[in-house]
This record gives C-alpha cells, structure tokens and sequence, in this order.
C-alpha cells in the first residue's frame, strides 16, 4: 500500500512538474518609466496574452533594467531577449536601412506614420528585419517638434545662426544644411543647455518635452499638428525564432494582443502632442503651428542633405527612400 502511495505521490509530481516546464515566460525590454506610452503598450501585450490563458507570460524589464537602450537589438537577434519596445534607428550601425525611420520630412502626420507600417516600404524593412531573426508585433511612431529660446521655429529660415539641438544624425545634417549651428546631446540635457544659454533651440519628442520641463525654458513652442517634422519609429519586435516555437494557440493569443496595444498606440501618439501644446500653453509659452508650406520647405532642405546622404551611405537607399516617399 505504502509502495502505490509513493508511486501515486511520484506521479503527481511528475504531473506538476510538466505543467511548470509547459508554461513559457518571454523577457521584453525595455528604457522607460511605467507612465510612458512605450511601457502601456507593452503593459496591454503582457495583460492580454495572461487573460488568454494560454500558459504564456510576458515579464517586463523596464527603465533600462535589463539591457542598456541601445544595445537591446543584437541580443534581441540572437535569442538572449525575448522582445523590445525602441526606436528601430537604435539599430542603424546594424542595418543602416533602419536610420529612414527617423528622418526629417518623411512622415507627415500620425494617420500617415499608420499607412506607412502598412505599406511596402515598411515590408522592405521587416524583410532585414527577418534576416535577424525579428519580427514586428506592434507598429508604433512617436511625434515631436521645435522649441525656441527667443523665438519661433516653423521654417528653415527661423534656425538660421541659432546652437540648435536635433534628434538624430539626420536631422542634424537636415539643420547644418538651414545655416544652423549644431549641438549634440541627449534629451535630458536641452533644459540645462537652454538654461546657461548654450542651446536657443531644440528638435526632441513632445513627451520629452513635457517631461523635462522644456517649457520652464522657451518663449516659443511648434508642436506636432496636421504636420510634423519630427516622427520616430518605435515598434515592438520580438525574436522571430521564439514566435514560431510557440504553440499555435500562444501565437494567436500574442497577436490578438498586439493588435489592440497597435491601436491603443496610434490613438495615445495623438494624444500626446495635443497634451504637450497645453503643458506649454498653460505655461505662458507662445504656440506656433507648422504649415503645409513649412513642412514641404523642410523636406525639400532634407532633399538636398539628410536623404542625399542617405541614399550615398546605403546600397539600396534610394529604392527604400522611393517606396517611403511613394505612400501618400
């Protein structure tokens, strides 16, 4: 009796032990705080994916915590990680076809970014995507616009002789071609630069922006609106090998999820350049509005700069640039 008991015992465990090993756990990465839009939307993959009951879990390792922000693509292609939230130009020195989705001029608006991730451009990146092993399951672009110290920034002409800040190799290159003089820093550093007088005007997104008090700086804000300059693509990508070894069911259940954080993106992206205008609004700083005219006399300075250069760096850069510049 006691022998049966035992074995009875054994196989239990045995059992319990089979449904732990069956249950995955992913490892998504991450450099935000848990308030920023990126970590919502990663926040709605994890929640939805454990509602499905489909013994898949999502761990998020957020603010940096795991990997440092711009070394999370090549870990991410070899398998040590899971999935990512970032900005794809993170990866440029791996695949330079990566630095179109931060250039000036190439977005128009936030509807537009939509069309463009479902268009045969975005098809042509995902396909050197693949050849990393990563693979797209939430589209996502973030937008952003100027500030000025002493005056407004809608034109190429306004950033004539100014120290300007800009967001990207790009850009720079685009504001360096509009007589600009061209400082290099991080994000977290615009207030300090603006506030000892090195800086009078700056080209980050609108949540970066708010969040570093910019407004406690500048007279002038130019926030994203019907048009925009500045739009970065930020999806979320995952190893494209562990997608496909999960059970039929897990795979539904993860795009299903990503499906609704795509949508929850394109909406929240809005909101925040609407919420950005009122921050600085609230704050006594003037609000500009960037016009057809503005925007098509910038792409046609990013034309002449940042593209050619471009389509001068990468093999087949002017195809890409083509199908990017043919989505209306």
């Amino acid at each position: 009796m006691r022998t049966i008991l035992k074995s009875a015992v054994a196989a239990l465990a045995l059992a319990s032990v089979g449904a732990v090993a069956h249950a995955t756990e992913l490892r998504l990465s991450h450099q935000w705080s848990t308030k920023d839009i990126r970590h919502q939307v990663a926040q709605i993959v994890a929640d939805e994916v454990a509602a499905a009951d489909v013994d898949l879990e999502i761990k998020i390792f957020g603010s940096k915590s795991l990997f440092k922000p711009r070394e999370q693509y090549k870990p991410l292609s070899r398998g040590q990680l899971d999935m990512t939230v970032l900005p794809l130009s993170y990866a440029g020195g791996q695949q330079p076809a990566y630095n179109l989705t931060l250039m000036p001029g190439l977005v128009k608006n936030h509807d537009h970014a939509a069309r463009l991730a479902a268009s045969p451009f975005m098809e042509a990146l995902e396909a050197k995507m693949a050849e990393d092993d990563v693979m797209v399951l939430v589209h996502g672009y973030l937008a952003g616009g100027f500030a000025g110290k002493d005056k407004c920034i809608t034109k190429p002409e306004d950033v004539k002789g100014l120290q300007t800040r800009a967001a990207g190799k790009s850009f720079e290159q685009m504001l360096a071609g509009a007589d600009a003089s061209i400082a290099s820093m991080a994000s977290s550093e615009i207030y300090n630069a603006m506030q000892t007088g090195v800086l009078q005007a700056a080209n980050t997104s609108s949540s970066s922006f708010v969040s570093y008090r910019i407004y406690e700086q500048v007279s002038c804000y130019t926030p994203a609106g019907d048009v925009a300059l500045w739009f970065m693509y930020q999806p979320l990508l995952m190893n494209k090998r562990t997608f496909d070894g999960l059970t039929e069911a897990q795979q539904t259940a993860l795009l299903e999820a990503s499906a609704k954080a795509e949508a929850y993106y394109l909406e929240e992206a809005k909101k925040q350049d609407a919420a950005s205008a009122e921050v600085f609004a609230n704050a006594g700083v003037e609000i500009a509005q960037m016009s057809a005219e503005d925007f098509a006399a910038w792409r046609a300075l990013a034309m002449e700069t940042s593209y050619a250069k471009f389509v001068e760096e990468v093999s087949d850069g002017q195809a890409l640039l083509d199908m990017a510049l043919a989505v209306e």
